[in-house]
């Protein structure tokens, strides 16, 4: 009987380490920790574009947006100014090398991009049919979940999320940012272009 117990226990600890890994929370490091960022009228905005499967894995899990023609860019912002900083007017763009522009596809809509597959029939052995259901990849709370959704920036503070856009990645690419604005005066701070080398 030992022996048994031995390797339930042993069963015990490998399932509760892989639970562990796959609740393990994606962590996002400090804006100047990143190469690709500027800085514009005390606002400091650094960009990552996540296509590898090893990045993928870490803040998606088993879901592959890039597999379905979405890449996902990582944005950080941190307000290091005095004067709040708004934000529910961004746009955001991905400009290729050749001035073509791809609008950020809000994460709410992510879900609708790849379509329904047709569903399998399959006859069990009374005769009858059985419909199996396909789950849309795209599906998951990881893409909404960990959006860019900040509306504002107070003084101090940091901001991250992720950007969606229907494109691959190239080389020469940038992300451009407009719609910042001040919270008390309404003026809008110039553009922001953020390379994603």
């Amino acid at each position: 009987m030992p022996f048994v117990f031995k390797r339930l226990a042993l069963f015990l600890s490998i399932a509760a380490a892989f639970a562990a890994d796959k609740d393990r929370p994606f962590h996002v490091g400090p804006v100047e920790g990143y190469a690709n960022r500027q800085t514009q009228g005390g606002v400091v905005i650094a960009a990552e574009p996540y296509s590898s499967e090893e990045k993928m894995q870490e803040a998606f899990g088993k879901v592959n947006p890039y597999r379905y023609g979405v890449l996902p860019v990582l944005v950080v912002m941190k307000n290091e100014g005095s004067k709040a900083v708004r934000l529910e007017a961004l746009k955001a763009e991905y400009v290729g090398p050749n001035r073509n522009r791809v609008e950020a596809t809000p994460a709410r809509d992510i879900r609708y991009l790849n379509g329904p597959r047709r569903p399998d029939v399959v006859v069990s052995p009374t005769g009858a049919p059985k419909i199996g259901k396909h789950k849309n990849p795209l599906d998951a709370w990881e893409i909404e979940g960990r959006a860019f959704a900040a509306k504002m920036l107070p003084p101090g503070q940091t901001a991250s999320g992720f950007l969606y856009f229907q494109t691959g990645i190239q080389r020469g690419a940038v992300l451009y940012l407009t719609g910042l604005t001040e919270a008390d005066s309404g003026k809008e701070l110039f553009y922001f272009e953020v390379p994603l080398q």
